[in-house]
């Protein structure tokens, strides 16, 4: 890359991230003249992919970045890349919570069980993160209100939602003492699969693009049903059997149901996500009945 490419690229990164009002601002905040900044800047200035008062068009500039004869992908120093890698280590993040928060069921551990719950106040985190970036995004370039970046918000705030449902699942391990019966504890190793799958067919289908996985995904949201089911046939037998008066116990399945409907609900989660993926990639509308009222 030469000097004066390698300059530009700095330039636009203080655009983009501090939002200067004058040249003289780049230019401080780079060490270099201001003479130089109106030289590199003036060819995107013209083209309007930069504007008074120093925006980068965002459309603009990954449509013509090779005219510019930069050697760095533009989509690497865009809004857009850097919050799909925010949601990527987001999308991680809540399968490791997801992982932790199941070992704890099957170790009975209070103390994993306490790490998944940490692990939620940092999920939270990262979906602030996100919002706040793409809010950025928009008021520095409005006519991203128009475009596919408001989709990151719901992406994240999709996988905040699987990690309050890992929550309910630590919360289990935490308010009950009683370790799950076997019978029940094998349906839940196989729905934990289901929803660790799940997540990472829709993930990939929003990150990367691989819209192919659906039938992946709709083939496990299947199997996740039907373990459901048998989950929460064997809970209702057992309650049977159990004492009415014993409100502990009733409290104990009350909760482990909630377990069986937390993997459920990461499975319809991710249809969702990738529902997302389709529009975000394909502009295929998503459907408007809500995920739980659909056949």
């Amino acid at each position: 890359m030469s000097r004066s490419n390698k300059t530009l690229e700095e330039i636009l990164d203080v655009i983009f991230y501090n939002n200067p009002s004058t040249q003289d601002e780049i230019a401080n905040e780079l060490g270099i003249s201001r003479r130089y900044v109106t030289q590199l800047l003036k060819p995107l200035i013209d083209k309007d992919i930069v504007k008074r008062a120093y925006v980068i068009d965002l459309k603009k500039f990954e449509e013509s970045y090779d005219s510019l004869d930069l050697s760095f992908n533009s989509r690497e120093h865009s809004a857009y890349f850097l919050i799909q890698n925010m949601l990527e280590n987001m999308s991680n993040h809540v399968k490791k919570q997801v992982e932790l928060s199941f070992e704890a069921i099957l170790e009975n551990d209070k103390d994993k069980a306490e790490e998944a719950l940490e692990l939620d106040f940092i999920t939270n985190n990262m979906f602030e993160k996100v919002r706040s970036s793409v809010e950025t995004v928009v008021n520095i370039n409005p006519q991203s209100k128009l475009s596919k970046i408001l989709l990151f918000n719901e992406a994240a705030y999709d996988y905040e939602r699987i990690g309050d449902y890992s929550g309910h699942i630590a919360k289990f391990v935490i308010n009950d003492d009683k370790p799950v019966d076997e019978e029940i504890l094998y349906l839940l190793k196989k729905m934990h699969k289901y929803a660790q799958k799940s997540i990472s067919f829709s993930s990939d289908a929003f990150l990367e693009g691989k819209l192919e996985l659906r039938g992946d995904l709709m083939d496990t949201e299947e199997k996740m049903h039907n373990k459901q089911k048998s989950a929460m046939n064997e809970i209702a037998n057992q309650i049977a059997e159990a004492s009415f008066d014993d409100v502990e116990t009733s409290n104990y399945y009350l909760y482990l149901s909630r377990v069986v409907k937390a993997f459920e609900r990461m499975g319809d989660i991710s249809v969702e996500i990738m529902d997302l993926a389709a529009e975000f990639h394909k502009d295929i509308p998503r459907p408007t009945t809500p995920r739980t009222f659909r056949e």
